[in-house]
C-alpha cells in the first residue's frame, strides 16, 4: 500500500492516543552531590609563581528546583522538565610560595531533561538527555591575574534513574553524566585549562503534581 494512502490513518491513530494520554505538570526540588573525583591541573603563571596546582578539594551538595511535565502513553512515559540549578565547589591553590589556600566558585545553571521510559505500577524507569544552560557564577579566581572565565552557553548530558509515583508525589533518584571535561572554563594568561574527568551527579528530588 502506498504510503500517501497509510498517512491519513497513522495521524488518526497518532492523534487519538495523544488524546488519551494522562498528562500532568507540577513543581519539584531537590539535591544533588557532585562527583568530581580527585583530579588536579597545573598552571604556569607569572603572576602566581612558576607553576600553580589547582585541585578539587571540596564538591559541596547543590539544590535544585523547577517545573514537572509527564505524559503518559499507556505506560510510555515522557517527562520533560526545567529546573534551576545551583552548586559550589571548593578548590585548594598550591603555588609553592606561600600556605595552600581554598578558592570557591558557585555555579547556577538551567538544566533541561528530556527523560523517556516506562512504567509499572507506581514504579517508573526514566533515561534521557539533559541540557545545562549556563546562567551565572561567582569565582574567586577573579582576584587572580591573568584568569578569565569562558563558560559554554549549553553543555549537554544524560540523566537515567528510578522514580515511584502515588497519589500527586513523585520521588527520583537519579544519575547524571556529562560530555563536557569539568574546568573548561579555565583561562589563565589566554590558556584554556580543564580537569580531565567530566562531572557527574546524583539527584534525589520530590515533586508536587497537579
Amino acid at each position: 500500500m502506498n504510503f500517501r494512502y497509510c498517512f491519513p490513518f497513522i495521524l488518526l491513530f497518532a492523534l487519538v492516543s495523544i488524546s488519551q494520554a494522562q498528562f500532568k505538570i507540577g513543581v519539584k526540588a531537590g539535591l544533588g552531590s557532585y562527583d568530581l573525583g580527585t583530579d588536579s591541573i597545573n598552571i604556569q603563571n607569572g603572576s602566581l609563581g612558576n607553576q600553580v596546582k589547582i585541585a578539587v578539594e571540596n564538591a559541596s551538595y547543590g539544590y535544585h528546583m523547577g517545573l514537572v511535565a509527564q505524559i503518559n502513553l499507556g505506560g510510555f512515559i515522557i517527562q520533560p522538565e526545567v529546573v534551576y540549578n545551583s552548586n559550589r565547589v571548593d578548590f585548594k591553590v598550591t603555588d609553592g610560595f606561600s600556605m595552600d589556600r581554598i578558592v570557591s566558585e558557585k555555579y547556577q545553571y538551567l538544566d533541561i531533561p528530556v527523560l523517556f521510559g516506562t512504567k509499572a505500577g507506581p514504579l517508573r524507569l526514566n533515561v534521557g538527555p539533559v541540557g545545562h544552560v549556563f546562567l551565572q557564577n561567582t569565582s574567586g579566581f577573579t582576584d587572580f591575574e591573568g584568569y578569565k572565565e569562558d563558560f559554554k552557553s549549553l553543555t549537554l548530558g544524560f540523566q537515567a534513574g528510578l522514580g515511584i509515583d502515588f497519589w500527586k508525589i513523585f520521588l527520583d533518584i537519579r544519575y547524571e553524566g556529562n560530555l563536557t571535561n569539568f574546568g573548561s572554563h579555565f583561562t589563565f594568561d589566554g590558556n584554556q585549562y580543564q580537569f580531565s574527568e567530566r562531572p557527574r551527579r546524583l539527584l534525589a528530588s520530590i515533586s508536587f503534581v497537579f
